[in-house]
């Protein structure tokens, strides 16, 4: 019996039915999260896609257009549902099938579900119009909203055994979260600014100019946006450098899907460095094709391999 059939065999219809549901929810609107997550055997693909199902809410909570307090008190009642799964209360019958499916997935993986606490306060501090002085402040942020989901998500990966500097791999999958969020950050700079909202921190637009903020498809007048950018991007190459050392310990699928997430975003980081205004007048994005070299690249297992053996290297020396 295959891997695939015997991941679904002992799954009930209702909770089938759940991970179907979040599944659905995944394809529709995360197409980079989905296009990584399709490389996983059925079991892992089903936790990932019941944990971008939650935290899609928690996030299209914070994203939506109801009032400060009742925001706040959305995720209230989405950290009560959080609660429930903890505590083994959501049945297989419950109405909300996104509980279903990952109080399931927490029953058969290791999922260290404080983290989407830490989502819910990372989008209270958007609701609440919080603004980031330097970059550790600005990390306390990131950490939440996605180390946050690098660290769950190596909760379904897991680690193959003998892994070197397998301790770190939380820490290494941390990293990589925050990579993966600051490139958004500088992606959608244009789009959060006519939301009200600024993430880079204020001491870096300060220091190139750039404290007017972005309200137009040309930077504020004497600013220094491009070196805005780039001292962001390498700031982002570092953490990508440090995170992607977890690929090594991974298995060949899961390393495979993280390869094909993370690789998709160092791609844009590498667009928006070659020309940083791209941002200003719109959205930058990878076409099919080249998502689909990543995912092929991913699958071969060449990013781990090398990275593995330039570990071996520091290791020796």
């Amino acid at each position: 019996m295959s891997r695939t059939v015997e991941a679904t065999a002992h799954v009930s219809a209702p909770v089938l039915a759940a991970y179907r549901y979040c599944e659905a929810v995944t394809g529709q609107q995360a197409r980079n999260f989905a296009y990584g997550i399709r490389l996983l055997p059925a079991d892992k693909r089903q936790a990932m896609s019941a944990l971008y199902a939650f935290s899609r809410r928690v996030d299209d909570i914070g994203d939506g257009a109801l009032a400060t307090a009742e925001k706040e008190q959305r995720l209230a009642e989405t950290r009560g549902v959080l609660a429930r799964i903890k505590d083994g209360e959501v049945a297989e019958d419950d109405t909300d099938p996104v509980a279903v499916a990952l109080a399931d997935a927490a029953q058969r993986f290791p999922l260290p579900l404080g983290g989407l606490d830490e989502l819910i306060d990372g989008v209270l501090m958007d609701v609440r119009g919080e603004t980031y002085e330097t970059w550790d402040d600005l990390k306390v942020y990131c950490r939440c909203v996605a180390g946050a989901i690098g660290r769950l998500s190596l909760g379904v990966f897991g680690t193959v055994p003998g892994a070197p500097e397998a301790d770190r791999a939380a820490e290494y999958a941390d990293t990589l979260g925050l990579a993966l969020q600051l490139t958004n950050i500088l992606r959608d700079v244009r789009e959060d600014a006519g939301n009200g909202r600024t993430y880079l921190p204020t001491e870096d637009l300060e220091k190139f100019g750039c404290a007017a903020g972005f309200h137009g498809p040309v930077p504020p007048p004497g600013a220094d946006f491009t070196g805005l950018v780039h001292f962001e991007v390498r700031r982002a190459r570092a953490l990508f450098a440090e995170g992607f050392r977890l690929l090594p310990m991974l298995d060949r699928r899961s390393g495979a899907c993280v390869a094909a997430m993370a690789g998709i975003y160092h791609r844009l980081l590498r667009r928006i460095a070659d020309d940083p205004g791209a941002v200003l007048r719109g959205r930058v994005s990878l076409p099919g094709h080249e998502k689909a070299f990543v995912a092929v690249r991913g699958l071969s297992g060449l990013d781990a391999r090398a990275i593995g053996r330039r570990q071996a290297v520091r290791r020796r020396g």
